[in-house]
């Protein structure tokens, strides 16, 4: 894997739990097509690179990210103004161009490679997160924030929508109603507004929130099988949104069978001979259920 970035930096432990930087301090860590760019391939190399188990995201600096850079010349979010897309293109020509380039949403490419890695992604916000620093938290599976943390989702001040697969993610985090008061809003959110309505698991002083995040990575990872907790993940998310049980059944049985067959003959046999398991199975190996 690369870490020849612009806009972000990279640690890895010896457990595999990988700390990622959003690295644009002097602008509060705005996102721009090249942090969207980066993050997306970071993303898509880490589901295979076995060294990485887990991955914390955060911000360098005082702020986690800023939101959109609007300084940018033309159209700030990279989009092409001379197309004139209909919901057909985007439905049979996704991955084509002038539709890839020119009218997918950047922040939405991220959070789908955030979404497909088959690792654990937290986001320890430490600060504003506003804009699409808020909704790229979103695709992240669990959300701790600091007490300076700002977050807003403030696309109706621009004029705009929110992006990033938000319109998918929100609602399942904090539920219809919320992300709508929210979204009209266009507030900013305190650290615990965003807590008691369910955006973030916990909130922490700032000198604590990294090592939280830490601590719960590494909670998730050692002595865990890489393959169960990438299949746990398809498993949760796309059960929340079967249209009935019998659909989460048949991956349930599907993902069953190939963990029993795998490292739960290992982890068995740990259990019984009361000792620490060695699982060898590996996220980037992980068989299809769906």
């Amino acid at each position: 894997m690369t870490t020849d970035w612009e806009t972000l930096k990279l640690e890895v432990d010896d457990d595999g739990v990988a700390v990622l930087t959003l690295s644009r301090p002097e602008a509060l860590n705005a996102f721009d097509l090249t942090m969207a760019r980066e993050l997306e391939t970071f993303f898509l190399d880490a589901a295979s690179d076995d060294t990485i188990r887990a991955i914390v995201v955060t911000g360098a600096g005082r702020a986690f990210c800023a939101g959109m850079d609007l300084t940018a010349e033309g159209n700030v979010f990279g989009l092409d103004e001379s197309l004139e897309p209909t919901p057909e293109d985007l439905r049979d020509h996704l991955d084509e161009e002038p539709w890839h380039s020119g009218v997918r949403d950047t922040g939405g490419k991220v959070s789908l490679a955030i979404h497909a890695c088959p690792k654990p992604v937290i986001a320890a916000i430490n600060g504003p997160a506003v804009g699409v620093g808020a909704t790229l938290t979103l695709g992240m599976d669990i959300r701790l924030a600091s007490t300076k943390a700002r977050i807003g989702f403030v696309f109706g001040r621009l004029g705009i929508v929110p992006e990033a697969c938000s319109s998918w993610f929100l609602p399942r985090i904090v539920g219809v109603q919320q992300a709508l008061e929210w979204t009209y809003s266009a507030e900013i959110l305190t650290s615990e507004q965003a807590l008691a309505g369910r955006l973030v698991r916990s909130v922490h002083e700032p000198e604590e929130l990294l090592p939280a995040a830490l601590e719960l990575a590494r909670s998730f990872v050692v002595g865990r099988s890489p393959v169960a907790l990438a299949l746990t993940k398809r498993l949760i998310y796309s059960g929340a949104a079967a249209p009935h049980p019998v659909d989460a059944h048949r991956a349930d049985s599907l993902a069953m069978w190939h963990t029993s067959t795998g490292d739960g003959k290992e982890g068995v046999a740990a259990f019984l001979e009361k000792r620490a398991p060695d699982f060898t199975g590996r996220a980037s190996e992980t068989p299809e259920i769906h």
